[in-house]
């Protein structure tokens, strides 16, 4: 893996504690639902104590719902296992400070058990895992993630009494690429950009979306496991700057019959030179290793769909024509298929995958699609041919699963997924779908009440 260089390093951090300017550093790591999950310590605590020995956590954080209940199935985690401790070991690389909390300083953790060995489950691990195995082969992968959210006029507690009903979304129209658009919530955006540069991020830039309220702030894009870990630390910060300025934001994969979220990721890879592996002398610029790749994520994607679209919700994203993906399919700079190739040089050569929502979590979805492309190297799987047209509409192509149920099926039956993750993981977070899917299952919607109230 590449060498990182930390936004805030320790001797830094140790200046501005000793001025006053820090007194609190966060303590955190992603959780299955993509969530950022700690504690906050006393500063001077953080570097007298954790700074070498971490701290420790309930390993019950890698074992519930989105709730925070606690529920069945999980082998790491359990009442019968007494509910112990996992360790959290700050990866110092990751110290930045967090200039929307006052006088605070984040870093993010790697999870270990009581007795050194890893956490396989927890999503940075299994990061981590295929990270190692493109390492084996000399290479690295570079990622960006571009994720949506659509802001709301409203507070996060009166959307909450509301029952989410009736919010005002900053915008009352499509506001795609329009500056008077993006100019009536400039001060939300300019505050995220600005502070997620503070925080040792490096910012692109913001434009409208389609829905309403709907935008989207772009970061460079960098080594995997950077990327992944930025993107936790993002959607945590917008929202708490969001929830600062009196509005609210969501990157809920689709909150109404409108466009959904999206969180579109692009990949990568690089040898230990530094050189574009992807550009080649083949077929549109493409060399062997990333058309084989490429092939792989065809032929894997319907068995990932669960680390892509985690969610019940996830599901509803895909429609013919709403610029999320119904068809197993790849394009150059084709919009309507599941993975795009762009790229206007060979360095800049990568591909999209179209399919995560702004509900995904980056470690999962970019460890699938790292898993996906060893998958396609290792077997040398040819690579079909480029859907030109409408993917919607085309013929002889599969499709992505439309729903939890269906992926969780995939997920489970899939001699890919277990190659690649292990039984462990596997079983984890198809136990993680099952929750899921039996809360939706017996959950009773507005929709119901609305059609069958009266009518039936």
């Amino acid at each position: 893996m590449a060498d990182r260089t930390p936004p805030l390093t320790v001797d830094a951090l140790r200046d501005l504690v000793e001025t006053g300017e820090i007194d609190t550093v966060v303590v955190a790591f992603t959780d299955m639902q993509g969530r950022l999950q700690g504690k906050r310590f006393a500063a001077r605590h953080f570097l007298d104590d954790v700074l070498e020995h971490g701290t420790e956590g309930c390993n019950y954080l890698l074992a519930v719902d989105a709730d925070m209940n606690t529920v069945d199935g999980y082998a790491m985690s359990s009442w019968e296992r007494g509910y112990g401790d996992f360790a959290m070991h700050p990866d110092l690389v990751t110290l930045r400070r967090t200039p929307w909390d006052a006088a605070t300083a984040l870093v993010t953790a790697d999870l270990a058990w009581p007795d050194g060995g890893p956490v396989v489950a927890s999503p940075r691990q299994i990061l981590r895992r295929q990270l190692d195995r493109l390492a084996e082969l000399g290479w690295s992968a570079h990622v960006g993630t571009e994720l949506e959210f659509i802001v709301f006029r409203d507070t996060y507690e009166q959307a909450w009494t509301g029952g989410y009903r009736d919010l005002t979304p900053a915008n009352q129209y499509n506001v795609d690429y329009s500056l008077l658009g993006t100019g009536r919530i400039e001060p939300l955006l300019r505050r995220i950009r600005n502070e997620m540069g503070a925080a040792g991020m490096r910012v692109e830039s913001a434009k409208g979306e389609c829905n309403l309220g709907q935008h989207e702030i772009a970061f460079r894009y960098d080594e995997a496991l950077t990327t992944c870990d930025q993107h936790s630390v993002y959607k945590t910060g917008a929202k708490a700057i969001a929830s600062q300025e009196g509005t609210a934001l969501t990157f809920m994969a689709k909150y109404d019959a409108r466009e959904g979220n999206s969180c579109h990721i692009h990949l990568s890879l690089r040898d230990e030179n530094g050189t574009p592996v992807f550009a080649g002398d083949g077929p549109g610029g493409m060399s062997d290793t990333m058309r084989h790749f490429l092939a792989g994520q065809l032929a894997a994607l319907r068995d990932f769909a669960l680390l892509y679209a985690p969610n019940i919700n996830s599901y509803k994203r895909f429609r013919p024509g709403s610029f999320a993906p119904t068809a197993v399919a790849w394009g150059h700079d084709n919009r309507t298929c599941a993975l795009r190739v762009v790229g206007h040089s060979p360095a800049a050569l990568r591909f999209e995958n179209r399919v995560p929502g702004g509900d995904v979590n980056p470690y999962l979805a970019v460890a699938g699609m790292v898993a996906a492309g060893l998958y396609g190297i290792e077997h040398k799987l040819t690579l079909a041919e480029p859907v030109t047209g409408n993917a919607y509409t085309a013929e002889g192509v599969e499709h992505v699963p439309a729903t939890l149920r269906e992926a969780a099926a995939l997920w489970e039956a899939s001699t890919v997924a277990r190659a690649a993750f292990g039984d462990e993981v596997v079983a984890h977070y198809l136990n993680t779908a099952r929750v899921e899917q039996d809360a939706y299952d017996t959950a009773v919607t507005d929709w119901e009440r609305y059609r069958s109230f009266e009518r039936m």
